[in-house]
């Protein structure tokens, strides 16, 4: 896959592209839901001939449209979300710069500039796509502000149990530590990467002696708490607990960004500086302050049975499982 990074206003014509199938999103997440409107765009370009193109916008629309200057945390950030959509059969990926003069863009200009110039043959983006300032652009708009020179396919609405599948419920479901839930949603479980840094080093004095981890980028974590988690190392994976958070039983108050720390179940390798990714499977209890070592020592240990459990009745039935390629 071909990516291009493209500024607004761009001077790009429509020579300087092939002709393409695209699919039209911010696809953070990259969901079951924009999983199937990308690949039907791979599908009809392969029928059609035609190379197949993803475009999505960075940063988060939220950033600049916000009335207040906002961070926003992302379930795939960029380079996550690339990876993504490779891994989809896509040939291009066009990131649009997300700025003010950009959101300003009538519909018809949006169309003109990044459709037809684009050289864009078909599009294919879900029923609730919009377009153009403030989302006056939709799905039923785009027949006319396409000047019939590209078709469309518009891909209906995708649930789980009644519940639309979308990268709001998705967040939702971090923000309440509902892990487990997610896989139906984005057809893995979720993830983060970082790298593996030095900590406080407690771990190892109460026998449980854990990773840190630092984040690679701005993941959204999941709820504040204890988990069972596989981490990868390399092309290995391994079991364990992860607690998320700021250590109340060691710290009165919060500073700066949360903790991750994972206890990696038989486990004995100096991995200091290697990158990791963190895949998580189940909450096991919120985060909590306990009175003495001794109380956090045995609850430690009520963690790592009860996620020992968890990965032996994972391993006998059947369920949804990531990717085997989750970097």
């Amino acid at each position: 896959m071909k990516t291009r990074f493209i500024t607004h206003p761009h001077h790009l014509k429509k020579e300087d592209f092939p002709p393409t199938v695209m699919a039209l999103g911010y696809f953070d997440g990259v969901h079951l839901g924009h999983q199937q409107v990308i690949q039907t765009a791979v599908q009809i370009a392969a029928e059609a001939g035609y190379k197949s193109a993803v475009m999505t916008f960075h940063p988060h629309p939220s950033v600049v449209l916000g009335k207040k200057e906002q961070h926003v945390q992302l379930i795939t950030p960029l380079q996550e979300k690339e990876r993504l959509i490779a891994e989809l059969g896509v040939d291009y990926l066009y990131i649009v710069e997300f700025t003010p003069s950009f959101a300003e863009l009538l519909p018809q200009q949006f169309v003109d500039q990044y459709m037809i110039g684009f050289h864009v043959k078909h599009v294919v983006a879900g029923f609730d796509f919009t377009y153009g300032r403030l989302g006056k652009g939709t799905m039923e708009t785009l027949p006319f502000h396409s000047r019939e020179q590209f078709t469309y396919t518009t891909v209906p609405k995708l649930a789980r149990n009644g519940e639309k599948i979308s990268s709001t419920y998705i967040r939702q479901l971090l923000k309440n530590g509902d892990v487990h839930q997610l896989p139906n949603l984005l057809g893995r479980f979720y993830t983060v990467k970082g790298t593996v840094v030095d900590g406080e080093k407690r771990g190892r004095t109460i026998g449980f002696p854990t990773a840190n981890i630092e984040l690679a980028d701005d993941y959204l974590l999941p709820a504040f708490g204890v988990y069972a988690v596989k981490i990868h190392i390399g092309k290995e994976a391994y079991n364990g607990v992860c607690n998320v958070g700021y250590k109340p039983t060691f710290h009165a108050e919060r500073h700066g960004q949360p903790h991750i720390e994972v206890h990696i179940f038989d486990f004995a390798d100096d991995i200091y500086g290697q990158t990791v990714t963190i895949e998580w499977h189940k909450r096991l209890r919120s985060e909590q302050k306990f009175s003495s070592i001794e109380q956090l020592v045995k609850q430690i240990e009520r963690d790592q049975e009860q996620a020992k459990a968890y990965f032996r009745n994972l391993s006998e039935k059947t369920c949804i499982l990531p990717r085997k390629d989750v970097f």
